[in-house]
């Protein structure tokens, strides 16, 4: 389990952390978003060490991480870093030695992690030769070769298709199965949504969102609601509490609503001629309420 209590770190007038605390149980995924320049890469190199904390303190089960600690910990920077001119399994076993496992440890998984992550080329291919695509999954590879316990990915689905996008995304979550602690920074929302259990959002270092996807999104109510019904846009205007109508592109109508209590008035009035095709009521996407934080200027 990593407990992050109170972490703090300034840059001159610069607060790029701000009084930072959170828990990631093993078996968990925690993701983190924000704008560029939130504080997300400046969290990652802090719990590694990579930077000294102005206050506040990084417990692993309960006690300060070691230098031991640290070869149970698998991380993903944003900037990539590999060797063009040596081969995939070199670069591998390099990784790997920084992390305490001999060669004979590593060289039986390599195939499997190639297999699992469709890494197009042999062992022996130089990095310089794999697409920027296959490179990628190499150094996430190396990320995860030594099996760490907790496991700190910075836009790890950064320049990836769909296809390999979701390649990484089973990966996360087979992390989470085997009882890891996930940290990921990302701005695709809809891996948020997806395969977290937390999420925090930073903005200007400080935590402005905190908690389960589904209580995050719920706290904002459910304002947003589909409709497919026989009535015209005039008639879908007039409806009580409606705000703003737009025509939603698979079909139907999209109400934004004053206030979520006038759904079940709506749904009585759209419904009192029998069935409609649709109703449903939603509370804000994750995307969605990040645009919004994002550019709230009074929290």
């Amino acid at each position: 389990m990593l407990e992050v209590k109170g972490l703090t770190k300034t840059f001159g007038k610069l607060i790029a952390v701000d009084n930072m605390s959170f828990t990631i149980p093993d078996g968990q995924i925690l993701g983190l978003i924000g704008q560029n320049g939130a504080g997300k890469t400046t969290t990652f190199r802090l719990i590694l060490r990579f930077l000294t904390e102005d206050r506040g303190e990084v417990l692993w089960n309960g006690e300060k991480l070691t230098n031991e600690d640290y070869n149970l910990i698998g991380y993903l920077p944003e900037e990539r870093g590999l060797y063009p001119k040596i081969s995939i399994e070199e670069q591998i076993y390099y990784f790997a030695k920084l992390r305490g496992k001999s060669k004979q440890e590593i060289k039986p998984l390599i195939d499997f992690w190639m297999d699992k992550f469709q890494v197009k080329g042999k062992k022996t291919d130089k990095i310089k030769s794999l697409s920027k695509g296959n490179q990628q999954k190499v150094q996430l590879i190396c990320t995860l070769i030594h099996q760490p316990k907790l496991v700190i990915l910075d836009e790890p689905f950064s320049g990836l298709d769909p296809v390999n996008a979701e390649l990484l995304k089973q990966g996360i979550i087979d992390l989470k199965k085997e009882g890891s602690c996930v940290i990921f920074s990302t701005h695709r929302m809809e891996h948020v949504e997806e395969i977290c259990d937390e999420l925090i959002m930073l903005k200007n270092g400080e935590m402005v969102l905190n908690g389960t996807i589904k209580a995050i999104r719920e706290s904002f109510g459910r304002k947003k609601l589909y409709l497919e019904c026989p009535l015209s846009l005039q008639e879908v205007q007039e409806l009580p509490g409606v705000k703003q109508v737009s025509f939603a592109p698979e079909g139907g109508y999209l109400l934004q609503l004053e206030d979520e209590q006038f759904g079940p008035e709506i749904f009585e009035m759209v419904t009192k001629n029998g069935y409609i095709p649709t109703f449903s009521q939603q509370p804000p996407s994750i995307e969605e309420i990040f645009k919004m934080k994002a550019g709230d200027h009074h929290e």
